[in-house]
């Protein structure tokens, strides 16, 4: 699985990636933070996946990858947001076969009732906590949403 850094267009292996720099930054208490978020636009639809590193009090990296398919309609909204869950497990499932664990799948799905994406709240939330990882959602702070939905645009 290949991911890149923010301004930088070489894309590595995101697992080798993740271990080389948590053993470079050993003395931080490192969290991992992983989301996907998405935009469609004319010529198609962007996912965007991200890994935050949030190193204690020092900040936060991310890496990303990036990925264009063909325009999902707006009306096929449930099938796009599906597709960021079905992602963001993508990714959790293959570093955890590296023996990588992620602390949080975060979902850019809101609890008000009164949103769209909640409809999607708990399908969402029982498929990624079904494989062992934890959600969260709107209104939660979710910093790998935050991250892929200002590169998804």
């Amino acid at each position: 699985m290949l991911f890149q850094k923010i301004g930088d267009e070489e894309r590595f292996e995101v697992s080798n990636y993740v271990k080389e720099y948590l053993k470079l930054n050993s003395q931080y208490n490192i969290d991992l933070y992983l989301g996907c978020d998405s935009h469609t636009r004319t010529k198609g639809t962007k996912y965007v996946t991200t890994i935050v590193f949030h190193l204690g009090d020092s900040g936060c990296h991310v890496i990303y990858t990036m990925e264009k398919v063909p325009k999902i309609a707006v009306e096929e909204y449930w099938t796009r947001l599906w597709g960021e869950t079905e992602r963001s497990v993508k990714a959790a499932l293959y570093l955890r076969e590296q023996g990588i664990e992620i602390n949080t799948i975060g979902l850019d799905f809101n609890s008000d009732k009164t949103r769209k994406s909640n409809k999607l709240v708990k399908a969402s939330i029982g498929y990624v906590e079904s494989f062992g990882f934890k959600a969260r959602i709107k209104p939660d702070i979710l910093p790998a949403i935050s991250a892929a939905d200002g590169l998804a645009r």
